[in-house]
């Protein structure tokens, strides 16, 4: 792999659309190392690092504002390890709340499904009656104090 890569290349490399770089240029989470007299953007294996930083962090459900809290970090003189691991726990926090909010909503829509009788006219079906009324806007949500 050659030291300097053009956007298409590193894209390549490591999987994404060119468009996907360039987005990544605009909200400042990649920049090219330098430009080509034709004007191409030209990367260095640093900017192949990072950019397989963010498309990692990004398939363990980081959005890209805690990516660039964990990119800061990456580079920080001051922060440690303790940081980042900050940073996965509350990523595990939400990911364990996800998981108990569609388990609640596994077992309402499963109880809803053997509510229902099928023959019956949609007037008088139980999931139709229980999306029209209170009850469905709170169901299996839990109220949280953060």
């Amino acid at each position: 792999m050659a030291l300097n890569m053009t956007i298409g290349q590193l894209a390549k490399e490591v999987g994404v659309n060119i468009e996907t770089v360039r987005y990544y240029e605009r909200r400042r989470l990649l920049t090219p190392t330098d430009r080509k007299p034709s004007g191409y953007r030209v990367y260095d294996r640093e900017a192949l690092k990072r950019l397989r930083f963010i498309k990692n962090a990004q398939s363990l459900g980081f959005a890209l504002h805690e990516i660039t809290e964990l990119l800061n970090l990456r580079v920080s003189s001051t922060a440690r390890c303790g940081d980042v691991q900050q940073k996965a726990q509350a990523k595990l926090d939400q990911v364990k709340d996800k998981i108990r909010d569609l388990h609640a909503l596994d077992r309402t829509l499963l109880a809803l499904i053997r509510s229902c009788r099928a023959g019956q006219p949609t007037d008088r079906c139980p999931i139709v009656q229980s999306f029209e009324g209170e009850r469905s806007r709170n169901h299996g949500k839990r109220k949280t104090t953060r």
